[in-house]
């Protein structure tokens, strides 16, 4: 199997290599370096897209889209980085320096504010909000790296208040983790047909901004720790994928 981990920014990217070994690079369209791991039973290859939705949605679409013409399809995307965690409570939320694995990777704030409250895009008649990752792949991926599994919501926007926070918890029941891409790298997944996953070490709490209290470097460590154990709950990890040329 080939891996495709899409992060946001080079030091989640790094810290995703960081369970591996240096195997080079390759540079795509648009000036995009993508980072070959080596040593795995799994052909890993790791992309920091840009910040938001969007810039992840493009990254994503052109490394499939190169894999593919290269006649080395991946069999997986993997949105990966830190993110922020709900404040755990009645058995939900994300403790600082915990792993999630995303059940369904959800779009919090693709819609419309209206007298009511607000309507998600689905509600408006098109489109789509949620991504539902292969649940017997989040269960082995979730036991592996003894991480929580459950939502996390895409957001354009950090949540920087507590009521901001408490709005999402309540339209998202049993969400766990907030970020900033997973969304849009599922969009590029599912256009390609290739399966996605979403993994968060939590950085910080959902809510008020208290930079003095983010665990930054901590959350990265737990993020090369949880890719340490993926290859082991995919699978095709019990044969090595063979290693694609490299120009």
């Amino acid at each position: 199997m080939r891996v495709l981990v899409v992060t946001a920014v080079a030091a989640e990217r790094d810290a995703v290599c960081a369970a591996a070994e240096p195997g080079g690079g390759t540079t795509l369209p648009g000036d995009l370096e993508l980072r070959h791991a080596a040593g795995l039973p799994v052909a890993l290859d790791a992309l920091a897209a840009g910040v938001g939705p969007a810039a992840a949605a493009a990254g994503t679409a052109t490394a499939l889209t190169a894999a593919a013409l290269a006649g080395q399809p991946y069999g997986l995307v993997v949105s990966a980085g830190i993110g922020g965690g709900f404040s755990p409570g009645s058995g939900s939320g994300a403790p600082l320096g915990s792993v999630v694995v995303a059940d369904a990777i959800v779009a919090a704030d693709l819609g419309a504010e209206t007298p009511d409250g607000f309507l998600p895009v689905t509600e408006l008649g098109f489109g789509t909000v949620a991504h539902h990752p292969d649940p017997a792949l989040v269960r082995a991926v979730t036991a592996a790296a003894g991480a929580r599994s459950g939502a996390v919501v895409t957001v354009s926007t950090v949540t920087g208040s507590a009521a901001r926070a408490a709005e999402l918890a309540e339209r998202h029941p049993g969400v766990l983790a907030e970020a900033m891409e997973g969304f849009g790298v599922a969009e590029a997944a599912a256009a390609h047909g290739v399966p996605v996953l979403e993994i968060r070490a939590v950085s910080n709490a959902v809510g008020p901004r208290d930079r003095a209290a983010w665990r930054i470097g901590d959350a990265l460590t737990a993020l090369t720790g949880a890719f340490r154990t993926l290859p082991g709950a995919l699978p095709a990890a019990a044969a090595p994928a063979p290693e694609p040329p490299r120009p």
